[in-house]
């Protein structure tokens, strides 16, 4: 039988990496779960099990937390630009190094040394850096978003199988998964500023949209990413249609004027679409 190995990649997963800034008056936490992958000229150790171009997986963990140690974690753009760019030149058989990062959020209590940790929401980073050129990705997950009026559904298609009633006033909730590519990786980049300048912008949009579909409100809220941040030319959004609805109480000789709900978790929508500026390229392995 001949074969062929059409692609490989290898890394270390999950490493849990918590940092504390020791400052004078208050201290910093930075919760963080680092993600290593390594592609390159190791087709070998695949082949014949010859692993002398392997990084071990147990040595890139060893750096996630080195890095850490020996400059800081100013924000996670930062650290995984130092670290993808460090594997791909220190290790002559590695050509393409991907680090994703996500951001666990804690913010302090009164107490400036005690903190509580942030809900589901998080902020996440992937640089993929080849040797020549780094591209870098940030976004959000788990932000979690509802309307209780400004939300509407109708003149879809009806078929034999249609028993949905459209609605003109609807209970409107999703948790956003965005994505966005910036235009260049530059590391002393305001990632910070824009960070909470496209997150502001999402949930601006959201609110201030009257929406028709779930479908216009996600095109909203990628142009408010655009318009807000410069830096950023490309916006991916996947945003669940978290369903609620409206409670039939008739049998208990109630009504129910858009007051009662029940929030469905299975089966949902799911809304997904990519907003670029008008002319910012081919984003190449940006989102690989």
């Amino acid at each position: 039988m001949s074969t062929f190995l059409t692609d490989h990649q290898y890394g270390k997963q999950s490493v849990r990496l918590v940092h504390v800034d020791r400052g004078a008056d208050r201290h910093r936490l930075c919760d963080l779960t680092v993600d290593v992958t390594l592609t390159g000229d190791m087709a070998d150790s695949y082949h014949s099990g010859d692993n002398s171009k392997v990084l071990a997986t147990d040595s890139q963990k060893n750096t996630v937390y080195a890095f850490a140690r020996q400059f800081g974690v100013a924000n996670p753009e930062a650290l995984g630009l130092r670290l993808a760019r460090h594997f791909v030149d220190s290790q002559p058989a590695v050509s393409r190094a991907r680090v994703g990062l996500v951001w666990h959020g804690w913010q302090p209590t009164d107490d400036c040394h005690s903190f509580r940790r942030v809900g589901a929401e998080h902020r996440t980073v992937t640089i993929t850096h080849d040797g020549e050129r780094s591209w870098l990705v940030g976004g959000v997950s788990g932000l979690t978003l509802l309307k209780t009026t400004g939300s509407e559904f109708r003149g879809y298609p009806r078929d034999p199988y249609t028993t949905l009633p459209e609605a003109a006033d609807r209970l409107l909730a999703t948790t956003v998964q965005a994505r966005w590519r910036y235009a260049s990786a530059e590391p002393d980049a305001a990632w910070d500023d824009d960070f909470r300048s496209a997150r502001s912008a999402l949930i601006d949009a959201f609110a201030s949209t009257h929406s028709r579909s779930l479908q216009q409100t996600l095109h909203a809220m990628a142009c408010g990413v655009l318009d807000a941040v410069p830096s950023i030319v490309e916006v991916r959004l996947a945003l669940p249609n978290k369903h609620h609805l409206l409670v039939d109480l008739t049998a208990f000789q109630l009504d129910n004027p858009a007051a009662v709900y029940v929030a469905t978790e299975e089966p949902y929508g799911l809304i997904e679409g990519t907003v670029a500026r008008t002319g910012a390229g081919d984003p190449g392995l940006a989102w690989w």
